[in-house]
This record gives C-alpha cells, sequence and structure tokens, in this order.
C-alpha cells in the first residue's frame, strides 16, 4: 500500500462496489462542504486495473472523489492497493459496514478541539455544514455531568430544550437527580422529560426589571445570557427569585406615588384592589389613586382606581317608614369574582382535557365545527389574552402545509394540529376570549369535568352565598354553622385531601340555555331559508307560489344582481 497522487477524473468507478444506493443531497452537499474547508480527510483507495488496462479502479471512496471534482480539486492524496482477485468486493464490504458515525458526545469533544486550536463556531459551522445553533447545543454538553455523557454516548439523547435545562443546573443538583432518574439495569432508555422536569428552575428576566445595577447588585442578582434567545431582545435572567421580587418590590416602594399603594395578586394573577375600590380603564382623575403590583412574570404593573366618597347625613331627608318603599335584593349564589374564577377553571379544564383526553376521530371533527360556532370566531384566544387570534391560527395551520403548498401531513400531526387549534378557539373565559355555550358542550363531551381542581378553597368557597354554601354541605358530613365564616371553614378542612367541584361549575350546560341556543339556530335557518325573493313589480314569492322554471330563473338572477 502506497499513497501517491491522481487527477480524480482520471479514476474509474468499480462497477463491483458495495454501495449502489444514491446519496442523498444533503450529505453530498456536507461532504463538498467539508471538502472544500479542509480537502479529504481519508485518502479514498484505488487499484491497479486489471486485464491490460493502466489506469486505476476506486475500491472505496466513490463519493469523497466526485465530490472533490465537484470542488474542483485538480489532485487529491489516494491509497494504491493491490488489485484483488474479486474485484475488491470484499475490502469495499468490509469498510463500508465496519463504519460507525461520531455520536454527539463525541461531536462535541471533536468541536472543543478545533475550538482550542482557534476555530470560530462559525467557521467549524461552514467547514461541516452545521448551523451555529446545532454547535452552541452540542456545546452544551461540557456543563452535563460525566455519567449523563457516557448514557449520552450510546445515542440517548435529550431534545434541545431539555439539555438546555439539564447544563444550566449545577453539577451538585445534576448528580441528585440523575441518582434517582438513571436507567434501570437492562433499560437502555433514559425519561429525559423527568430529568429536566426535576432540574427546572423559575427565570426572571432582566427585561422584566424595573429596577437597575444598584439594587441588582445590593440583592446578589448575577444574570445569566440564554445563548438561543434572539439576537435582538435581552436575554440576560436569573433563577434567584426571591431576590429579583425583593427587589422590584424595594423599587415599588421607592417609586410609589402619592397617595399610591402596593397591592397584592390572586391565584388567577389577577390585582386585589381596596374593599368597594372602582378600578378605573381610562385616563385617571386628578382624585383617582395608584396601585403598583408584580404579575406572575414579576413584572410591574400599575393600575388606577378611585374609593366611593364617604357618606354624610347633612341635608338628607328622612323619610317615614310606612313610606319608604324597601327592596331586599337577594344575594346570588355565586359573586361576579365566583363566576370569573369558574371560567377560568373551566378554560383551564377544557384546554388540559383537549391536550390529554383520549378522542376520537369523528369527536375531534364534530368539535372543530362546533368552535366555529362560538362567540369568539373572530378568533380571540382563551389559551392566553392574545388579541392577535389569527397569528395563532395561522401557526397550527403552517403544520399542514407542504413546501410545494399543498396540504401534506400525517394523521398524527392533523389529530395534534387540531387538537391545538381548539386549545386555542375554545375558552369559558368571562371576557372577550368566551366561546359561549359551545364551550360547555365541548367540555362535557370530552369528559373535562374530571379536570376540574378542587374548589374546596378559601377563596373559591367565600364567592357563595350562605344558601349555596349550606347546599354544599349536604353530601359531606359536615354541618352548617351559625356562622358563615365557620362553616366555610369547616368545608375548607373537610375538604383540603379530598376534591369539591361545585355542581354550577360542571360543563353541561343547563336545558333552559341549550334549548335556546339550539331554538335560535333553527330560527335563524329557517328565516334565511323562507326569506322571499323578489320578481318583477316588487311583488315576491312566497314559499306556495309557483313559477315557470324560466320566469324563476329570472327572478333569481335579478335578486342576485
Amino acid at each position: 500500500m502506497r499513497l501517491m497522487k491522481v487527477d480524480p477524473r482520471a479514476l474509474k468507478e468499480n462497477p463491483d462496489r458495495t454501495r449502489q444506493t444514491k446519496s442523498t443531497p444533503q450529505a453530498d452537499a456536507l461532504l463538498l462542504a467539508t471538502i472544500k474547508a479542509v480537502g479529504i480527510v481519508q485518502p479514498p483507495v484505488i487499484a491497479p486495473e486489471t486485464g491490460g488496462g493502466n489506469g486505476y479502479i476506486v475500491d472505496s471512496g466513490h463519493r469523497r472523489i466526485r465530490q472533490a471534482i465537484a470542488a474542483g480539486l485538480e489532485e487529491i492524496d489516494a491509497l494504491v492497493v493491490d488489485a484483488a482477485n474479486d474485484n475488491g468486493a470484499m475490502r469495499n464490504m468490509v469498510e463500508n459496514i465496519a463504519r460507525e458515525p461520531l455520536n454527539p458526545v463525541d461531536q462535541w469533544r471533536a468541536i472543543e478541539r478545533l475550538v482550542a486550536l482557534g476555530w470560530t463556531e462559525e467557521a467549524i459551522g461552514v467547514a461541516l455544514a452545521l448551523a451555529v445553533r446545532q454547535i452552541r447545543k452540542l456545546r452544551l454538553l461540557a456543563n452535563v455531568l460525566p455519567s449523563m455523557l457516557d448514557h449520552m454516548a450510546k445515542g440517548d439523547m435529550p431534545n434541545e430544550q431539555q439539555l438546555r435545562t439539564i447544563a444550566a443546573a449545577s453539577p451538585e443538583e445534576q448528580k441528585e437527580v440523575w441518582k434517582a432518574n438513571k436507567p434501570k439495569k437492562g433499560d437502555p432508555q433514559v425519561s429525559w422529560h423527568s430529568v429536566a422536569q426535576a432540574l427546572t428552575k423559575t427565570r426572571m428576566y432582566a427585561r422584566n426589571a424595573s429596577f437597575g445595577d444598584d439594587l441588582a447588585k445590593a440583592y446578589g442578582i448575577a444574570w445569566v445570557e440564554d445563548l438561543f434567545a434572539p439576537a435582538d431582545e435581552d436575554s440576560r435572567y436569573t433563577t434567584d427569585v426571591e431576590a429579583f421580587l425583593g427587589a422590584q418590590q424595594e423599587w415599588m416602594t421607592n417609586n410609589l406615588p402619592k397617595r399610591g399603594l402596593i397591592a397584592e395578586v390572586n391565584n388567577w394573577g389577577q390585582v386585589s384592589l381596596p374593599p368597594k375600590a372602582e378600578r378605573v380603564h381610562g385616563k385617571p382623575g386628578k382624585s383617582d389613586r395608584t396601585a403598583m403590583y408584580l404579575d406572575r412574570e414579576g413584572k410591574v404593573q400599575t393600575v388606577h382606581f378611585r374609593l366611593p366618597e364617604p357618606k354624610t347625613s347633612k341635608g338628607k331627608v328622612a323619610v317615614a317608614a310606612d313610606d319608604a318603599e324597601t327592596i331586599v335584593k337577594p344575594r346570588p349564589d355565586v359573586t361576579r369574582k365566583g363566576v370569573e374564577m369558574i371560567g377560568d377553571l373551566r378554560t383551564d379544564a377544557l384546554h388540559e382535557a383537549l391536550g390529554r383526553a383520549p378522542i376520537d376521530d369523528d369527536t375531534l371533527m364534530a368539535l372543530l365545527v362546533l368552535a366555529l360556532a362560538g362567540r369568539n370566531v373572530s378568533i380571540q384566544s382563551g389559551a392566553s389574552d392574545d388579541v392577535y387570534g389569527h397569528a395563532r391560527m395561522d401557526r397550527h395551520a403552517t403544520r399542514l402545509v407542504g413546501t410545494g403548498g399543498g396540504l401534506a401531513f400525517d394523521m398524527d400531526t392533523l389529530r395534534a394540529t387540531a387538537r391545538s387549534t381548539l386549545i386555542d378557539a375554545l375558552s369559558a373565559r368571562e371576557n372577550r376570549t368566551d366561546s359561549g355555550i359551545v364551550a360547555r358542550i365541548a367540555g362535557a363531551t370530552i369528559g373535562a369535568d374530571e379536570f376540574l381542581p378542587n374548589m374546596g378553597t378559601e377563596e373559591f368557597l367565600s364567592c357563595l352565598s350562605r344558601q349555596a354554601l349550606e347546599r354544599s354541605c349536604v353530601q359531606t358530613p359536615v354541618l352548617p354553622r351559625q356562622k358563615v365564616k365557620d362553616t366555610r371553614a369547616a368545608l375548607v378542612a373537610h375538604f383540603r385531601e379530598g376534591r369539591f367541584v361545585y355542581p354550577a361549575a360542571r360543563f353541561a350546560p343547563d336545558e333552559a340555555a341549550l334549548t335556546s341556543w339550539l331554538a335560535s339556530a333553527e330560527t335563524e335557518d329557517d328565516a334565511e331559508a323562507n326569506e322571499p325573493v323578489e320578481q318583477e313589480e316588487g311583488d315576491a314569492i312566497g314559499p306556495d307560489d309557483e313559477l315557470d322554471p324560466d320566469d324563476a330563473a329570472d327572478a333569481y338572477r335579478v335578486a342576485a344582481e
């Protein structure tokens, strides 16, 4: 065996080569880019031509030679071996079978070696025809526990998001989680979802911080750069949630307007204003006050409100008891706040059911039709308070469209997309995203009641009237107390380890509402079907009128015009 320089165009293909199947265009493009960047790393093997010829036949390396020609190389190095009786068939087969591609861990180690030699990530990407994002993803392995790396080298890799979560954790945290989640003997797979979930930390982003560097330093906040975030946004974050919220709280205290207050939020992230305060949504007046609070992302939010004027007896005319008309307005079973809570809980349960509950294809198709009858068909999203619902629908639709503009999908993709679309279209929230009765029907169809949370909490039960609260005691050993708060406390204690769903919060719509909805739809259909078509001289054609077919065609043409 000897090494010699040859013109790749002068080499002849081996008709008995083992690999007869054409390679993919992507693989050829990768090899071509590599040859242009670093040349041919492994010389092809050639053998003298038999049967009186004086040329050389390629034994192995046909793709390398073709791409060297495409790269415009005039000469390449080649290993010359003696001609074999079987035309190199055995050598060619062994060479192809024995080759094994680099696993991701070895790819990372090779990339790190190139970086140490002065290669940039961009240069490596050009040489290997890899996206810089892929190179950065592999470089995350530098922060992974060695025992995890050993398993990943076997081919069982987490996805990018899971890898980022793992790499962001400390070695001590990784070691503890890996001890609990590493595969058992004989099990080659790891639940990377469980590993990542155990290591997930809430991120508080610098772009949401109202405080400056002075408070960040005082609270010991060290910002970490998210390398995978868009380049045009501040992607710094910290996982020290307590320090972040403390700095935000101090900033609010230092910047609170005169007569302002720092408000709390409820479990739904809504601001809790003082009793009887009326929120001001437009431009605040001089007498209006300001409240600051932190939303779920830790961002400072500001709202304005006004308090009712104090009552005074000055100038008030007394009214005789016999002449006064007393109107006692009974308290509803559920307060407005409770109604809004039920809407939020129903929506969350409906979306969870749409994502997890078994739904057959026929029911899925019926639900899509049903969703189009919702009151929010503009479409506003109930999954988030997104006013650009059409953009979300565009994203769903693009999953079903191929590169040529036609539809291209498999049934699993269609089912997943249908579920995602329904989640964005259906809502039971008490705001502009409300789908109306169709959301209730959809939830009842797929068993979303099973996904409703425990409502036996102080926050929800405080929204019920005495009568509704006492009715909630019927199926429990709890007896109504003299004071409402004592009854509520007893129910909260009873349901602490159980689950209570307020009957009116279940999805099945009441008969009256369902009948009314169906009747209104039928009325509209009848009105449209019986709408008269104008004839000449303004006469209307009734449902019992008879027309000559030609006359009828003319009448409909005139009406259409």
